[in-house]
């Protein structure tokens, strides 16, 4: 009969302590993994993976050690626990390090009224050729479509638990299914590739192949023809695809790593305004169905709703346990950890107040500027906020989209930037990111 993931918890704890450790925390993680990779109508990668790992963190005093292993036989938690307590009495002390107070615990355990794991069975393998190979033919229908680069399916499960000597215990499970598609255009130097995919907690939500190949077509042949848009200072328009990014720019700025180590652009911003009045970012780690949902963090704290931003106001930091010490402020549950690390700060779902216009109504208002629907690379200050990317998407004059563009740069600053966006009402509501188009006036573009 296989180990429960619980069961495991508990031995290396156990071993933990008899090998004189003060306290110690441990994370079991058992998962499957399935990805398809076919290409001209036939299958070219299959991998299939699954196995268990096991990490422990121990304390001797207020120093610690982190250990990890894929091997759970009893004689190995022996020797992992062994060598993580001789490491940490090498280790320098930490005055901010150690597990959560009983008070501070979750009670709330229940992860099923989250919907994060479905419970159908596993795809068959062929199930999953077929979905890649239609996605694969509706791009090649689009008589533009040179080639597709590749159309993959896969398929995830996991189940994780969490144990601590402070009397924490409880798990869950998730999934994940997935499908891609990637098309090229032309021939030559000609050639201009773009993509769409799909991915989500339950195989019956995901969006159809043919429909993802057909879009991944369409994106590929309208970016055909590519060429320098002009140098200057124009409004840009981030497309919902990397609009993201620009958000995650400031949600990284506001990590309590950062901002300990005094080398966030926004270290001393709380209480100012960072977005437009009328913006919010809104973290919500119980949404259902949703990638990033979770009831308790890697600390054994509960999560709640929170405001990041309020009505354009930043309010304060994520932090885990740690950072929080350090800073002297509560943590906010944000602690996230994987078996060979200890935990850090890290964000669950988070949602941007979304506008009242659509991103073909944004791109009227900008009169002429760029749209950018893909990025490469990012040169981010993270003392400054100065920011720049390459991008690529379209070159829109009088508020009409004109030609393709590619091989450009956008330049700014963070700080300016964010404080001027008008969001589209275009965000997915499945993502763990919602994020709407966001139009930013004035930023520097290198092109022709």
């Amino acid at each position: 009969m296989t180990q429960s993931l619980s069961d495991l918890s508990d031995q290396i704890l156990s071993a933990a302590r008899r090998a004189g450790a003060d306290a110690a925390d441990a994370i079991a993680v058992d998962g499957t993994s399935l990805s398809i990779t076919v290409r001209e109508g036939a299958l070219e990668q299959a991998e299939r993976s699954e196995g268990i790992d096991i990490g422990l963190r121990v304390f001797v005093g207020q120093r610690q050690a982190c250990v990890s292993s894929s091997d759970t036989k009893p004689e190995t938690l022996i020797t992992m626990a062994e060598r993580a307590v001789a490491m940490a009495k090498e280790a320098p002390a930490d005055p901010h390090a150690g597990l959560a107070d009983p008070s501070q615990l979750a009670r709330d355990l229940d992860t099923d009224a989250l919907e994060l794991f479905d419970p159908s069975a596993e795809p068959d393998p062929a199930a999953l050729q077929e979905d890649a190979i239609r996605a694969e033919a509706a791009a090649l229908r689009n008589k533009d479509v040179s080639q597709v680069q590749s159309a993959s399916a896969g398929y995830g499960r996991r189940r994780i638990h969490l144990a601590a000597t402070n009397g924490f215990s409880a798990g869950y499970a998730r999934s994940d299914r997935g499908l891609s598609c990637v098309a090229i255009s032309g021939t030559g130097t000609g050639m201009e590739r773009d993509y769409d995919y799909d991915s989500r907690v339950f195989q019956a939500d995901l969006r159809d192949a043919e429909e993802i190949g057909r879009i991944a077509a369409e994106r590929a042949v309208e970016r055909m023809g590519a060429k320098k848009p002009k140098t200057g200072a124009y409004p840009v328009l981030f497309d919902e695809r990397v609009a993201g990014a620009l958000i995650g720019s400031l949600l990284q700025a506001t990590n309590g790593m950062m901002i300990a180590r005094g080398s966030s652009w926004l270290r001393d911003a709380i209480g100012q305004e960072v977005l437009p009045s009328g913006l919010s970012i809104i973290e919500d780690p119980h949404r259902v169905r949703v990638t990033g949902s979770k009831l308790f963090d890697a600390e054994g704290l509960a999560t709640s709703k929170r405001a990041i931003v309020d009505k354009g106001v930043l309010t304060g930091w994520t932090l885990d346990l740690a950072t929080a010490r350090k800073l002297e402020m509560e943590s906010t549950a944000n602690a996230a950890r994987g078996t060979g690390s200890p935990p850090s700060p890290s964000l669950t779902n988070i949602s941007l107040t979304q506008g009242d216009q659509s991103r073909d109504d944004l791109i009227k208002q900008m009169g002429t500027g760029l749209l950018v629907t893909s990025m490469i690379g990012s040169t981010i200050n993270p003392n400054t906020g100065d920011y720049s990317r390459g991008a690529a998407g379209f070159w829109v004059e009088n508020g009409e989209i004109t030609y393709p563009v590619n091989e450009c740069t956008v330049a700014g600053n963070l700080r300016e930037m964010l404080r001027s966006i008008i969001p589209a009402n275009d965000g997915r509501m499945h993502l763990s990111r919602v994020v709407p188009s966001l139009l930013v006036e004035g930023l520097t573009l290198a092109g022709d």
